[in-house]
């Protein structure tokens, strides 16, 4: 499901799996941390991170979740975290490339690269309402911090998905492009910073990072979040939520 090629320093980490929109499993988290860990061992001064056919990812693969028995914690702080933190980490200037969908899983990718720039086809937000689920992979983070409260919620309870012009607009991500451009403009910039000075790049990376984390923070977000998530597993509204998804209908939530 991953490939990568390397190139000129660029390591280009790619989710290829398009019939069902790059959505990640743990096999396919798995396979990903692996990528990113040869492209580290393989001396990459950049890396840039794309998904292949129309979306970027849409989260998890849920196709064979039984809400039921799901362990969703380890899902989440096992499996998820890890990979993030990975690339957050990564001793080298990282870029990513959203378009599509950008939900879930895949827009903490987004959250966990150090440049993003967007499609203007991508669709970013929280459809996790409809799952009777947490949004999660640090969206909440990213959301409050850029946002604000009064935001962030709106997206949250309405469910409401932001193009990439109107994610640039509001400060989410760095920049927007025509969906038939952004992936050469990324390309672009990855080999840019391949070219420049790799260890002046990292100590900035670390110290925007330290910013950051002086507030709540990405990673204590997201502990928030993934014990939010597996409060969540044993109510009705979880189970309905993913069984209206498995059938394309609106989801009757019945409350806890």
């Amino acid at each position: 499901m991953i490939r990568m090629s390397l190139d000129d320093g660029v390591a280009e980490v790619v989710l290829d799996a398009p019939g069902r929109l790059n959505a990640l499993d743990e096999a396919g988290l798995d396979e990903l941390a692996d990528v990113l860990a040869r492209a580290e061992a393989d001396g990459a001064r950049a890396l840039l991170l794309r998904g292949e056919g129309k979306a970027f990812c849409a989260g998890r693969d849920i196709a064979d979740v039984d809400p039921a028995t799901d362990d969703v914690l380890g899902f989440l702080a096992g499996r998820v975290e890890p990979v993030l933190r990975r690339l957050a980490h990564f001793p080298a200037p990282t870029f990513a490339v959203g378009h599509g969908a950008c939900l879930g899983v895949g827009l903490g990718l987004l959250i966990a690269a150090d440049v993003v720039y967007l499609a203007d086809d991508a669709k970013v937000g929280s459809p996790f309402g409809r799952l009777g689920a947490v949004l999660d992979s640090g969206g909440h983070a990213l959301f409050v911090e850029r946002l604000g409260a009064h935001r962030a919620l709106d997206l949250i309870y309405t469910g409401d998905l932001l193009s990439g012009a109107e994610a640039v607009r509001a400060g989410l991500f760095s920049r927007n492009y025509p969906a038939d451009d952004v992936l050469g403009a990324t390309r672009a910039a990855a080999r840019l910073a391949a070219s420049g000075p790799t260890r002046a790049f990292v100590a900035s990376k670390e110290i925007v990072a330290e910013i950051r984390d002086a507030r709540l923070g990405l990673w204590a977000a997201m502990d928030r979040e993934n014990q939010g998530q597996a409060a969540l597993r044993d109510t009705a509204d979880y189970a309905e939520g993913f069984a209206a998804f498995r059938e394309k209908r609106k989801p009757e939530f019945r409350g806890a």
